[in-house]
């Protein structure tokens, strides 16, 4: 139909015609926003450093405990979906449970946009963290390319920043022109990633297998997977050996001029390295840090076996684990705002909102994360993929050499892999960007936020200045993300030939890094955050909508979404005191994120009294809406 066509009935209250997707167009539109196969790339390396040393051996529980947070809210989603296959979101969601109610109908404005507000929290800053994971991605790649201008070990600052800027405008543009990808498009991107990791996930454990205890295996040094022991040298400093705080003198790798690792030697032969799956090897005690030389602590390596792999190892451990999975499987909901694409939305909506978070947390991600975990040893420890800008990328680079034969092949391996996951990223912040561009244009039409976002493009027909503010406010977020993601690590010093214009600043001394918060965590959180308060409120939305419905059932429209309620709160709450009980877990992150959401409640508390007052509109319904049939 011509955009003059559609605009014209839109001002008559009529909706256009475009019912065309079934249930597998559907899932595959959800899928789109979930896609595992960036999000492994992207979050196994916050996954391995918060909570270090020890959080990470529960990685693969704590995927299993966010599904089952994840899937009591896409129920409750599934569930509302069926009495409003049109409404769009949990926005409007709220205004049309709390209408038909004989008694909350008084609270329909209030819990919509509180909903909104909350929503904010994640459609705002999820684009934002996805934009800045995508600049370290490309400032990693960057290395690859140009290993002799560009640090493997720190990302350029100033090329990340500028990226976050092109790439946040870049994918506002295809949004502003209504480019939001077709179900085709969406298919190959979902069969190529996916396919891309499970090949990847087949690598991993056979690399494994094929290297039982003490078998002669590779080890990543400076980069570059070697399986021989590397000689080592100490550290100098003013013309002198760095001693550590005990006196003893401090060692590395030794390079040649070429930043080849230099074997060490023994009766003419490079010594090989040999791996063990000991559990003492795997569990090894060392000290809390370098400023505590004496203070031993457990820190966790590797998984000594495969059943290690998806054991819980300890309720605080999955727990934190659970909390930052949660942003590799948001985006199952956003299916529901599809009802008008939908030939059977009532029946059709609810299956692809539970087959999409299946198919790819269930399965996919369950698949992903057990290779990746069980590849860990002694060669690429989880301590050295909590020091890694990609660590999936390292791993893919060791398992491509031992599979293929040489550290080129290897190599090429993982740039194929980067750029399947570069593509996904694209999709996924194309989407998450248009999603929320809609939630905020949905507030301006009804003049919950500044009217200005309410308004279509004349002839493109999209929310032209909530995409476009959206987009400032991704770029700005994303530079924030990439600030100091080393925080909380202590890499090498930079060495001397990277000192050029694109190191000028951004770049800090290790021990700094060591004190800084991990910017990349704490938009992590941010996000994370605001995604339990939507998916809290959708939950208490659907107890509300089915409590005087003829379909009520206690099982899924009570039981249910009051799990989702609890469990996601208490992942919230878990961050108040989880710093004080678990060994490692900094109390920078979760404060300075739940400070943020806090101050963003408070603000809009403010903004929506003062906006309420100032419009003459009442903070509660004076009289119900009159009742519809769902």
């Amino acid at each position: 139909m011509p955009a003059k066509e559609v605009a014209a009935a839109s001002e008559a209250g009529q909706t256009p015609n475009r019912s065309t997707l079934g249930l597998t167009g559907l899932t595959i539109n959800a899928m789109a926003l979930i896609a595992p196969g960036a999000f492994l790339w992207l979050t196994f390396q916050i996954q391995a450093l918060y909570g270090a040393p020890m959080a990470g051996s529960a990685m693969w529980f704590g995927i299993v405990a966010a599904l089952l947070l994840c899937f009591a809210t896409a129920i409750s989603y599934a569930e509302l979906s069926k009495l409003y296959p049109g409404a769009g979101s949990s926005y409007f969601f709220a205004e049309q449970a709390f209408l038909r109610k004989t008694k909350a109908y008084r609270f329909a404005r209030l819990a919509k946009f509180v909903t909104g507000w909350a929503s904010h929290l994640y459609y705002w800053v999820y684009p934002g963290c996805m934009v800045g994971v995508t600049a370290i991605l490309a400032g990693y790649l960057l290395s690859q390319f140009y290993p002799n201008a560009f640090s493997g070990t720190y990302n350029s600052p100033l090329f990340m920043w500028l990226f976050c800027i092109a790439f946040a405008f870049g994918v506002a543009y295809i949004a502003f022109r209504g480019v939001t990808g077709t179900t085709g498009v969406n298919m190959v991107i979902n069969i190529v990633q996916i396919g891309a990791l499970l090949v990847f996930s087949v690598m991993a454990i056979a690399y494994r297998v094929q290297h039982p205890e003490g078998a002669r295996g590779l080890q990543l040094v400076n980069g570059i997977p070697v399986d021989y022991v590397v000689a080592q040298e100490p550290v100098v400093e003013n013309g002198k050996p760095k001693l550590d705080p005990s006196g003893q003198p401090v060692l590395q790798n030794k390079l040649d001029a070429d930043g080849n690792p230099v074997p060490e030697m023994k009766d003419g032969q490079p010594v090989p390295f040999l791996l063990s799956y000991a559990p003492q090897e795997a569990v090894v005690m060392e000290p809390a840090d370098a400023d505590h030389p004496k203070d031993l602590t457990p820190h966790f390596k590797f998984h000594p076996t495969a059943g290690s792999v998806p054991a819980p190892h300890g309720f605080s451990y999955f727990i934190i684990q659970a909390c930052i999975a949660i942003l590799i499987l948001v985006g199952f909901e956003s299916v529901t705002s599809m009802g008008e694409e939908a030939k059977n939305a009532k029946r059709d909506i609810p299956r692809a909102v539970l087959l999409s978070l299946a198919i790819q947390g269930g399965v996919c991600y369950l698949i992903e994360y057990f290779a990746a975990n069980y590849f860990l040893n002694q060669g690429y420890t989880l301590a050295n993929a909590a020091g890694s800008g990609a660590p999936l990328g390292d791993m893919m680079v060791m398992v491509g050499t031992w599979l293929f034969g040489s550290y080129a092949a290897g190599r090429a391996f993982m740039l194929v892999q980067a750029f399947t996951v570069f593509l996904a990223l694209i999709g996924t912040t194309l989407s998450c960007l248009s999603t929320g561009a809609r939630v905020t244009y949905a507030m301006g039409k009804d003049e919950e936020v500044p009217g200005h976002f309410g308004m279509l493009h004349g002839k493109r027909l999209t929310p032209y200045r909530a995409i476009w503010t959206l987009a400032a406010i991704s770029a700005v977020i994303g530079i924030l993300t990439v600030a100091a993601y080393l925080g909380g690590t202590t890499p090498a010093p930079l060495e001397e030939k990277y000192h050029s214009f694109w190191y000028a600043f951004g770049v800090f001394q290790p021990s700094t890094y060591a004190a800084l918060p991990n910017t990349l965590v704490i938009v992590t959180l941010v996000s994370n955050f605001g995604t339990f308060l939507l998916y809290m409120l959708t939950c208490i939305i659907a107890i509300v909508a089915f409590r005087e419905h003829h379909l009520y059932n206690g099982f899924k429209h009570m039981v249910v979404p009051l799990f989702g309620l609890v469990a996601n709160l208490l992942c919230m709450l878990f961050y108040l005191v989880g710093p004080f009980t678990v060994s490692g877990m900094s109390i920078k992150e979760p404060y300075i994120a739940l400070a943020v959401c806090g101050a963003w409640g408070v603000y809009g508390a403010v903004y929506f009294m003062r906006a309420s007052k100032s419009k003459g509109k009442p903070v509660y319904m004076d009289k119900p809406a009159m009742a519809l049939s769902p």
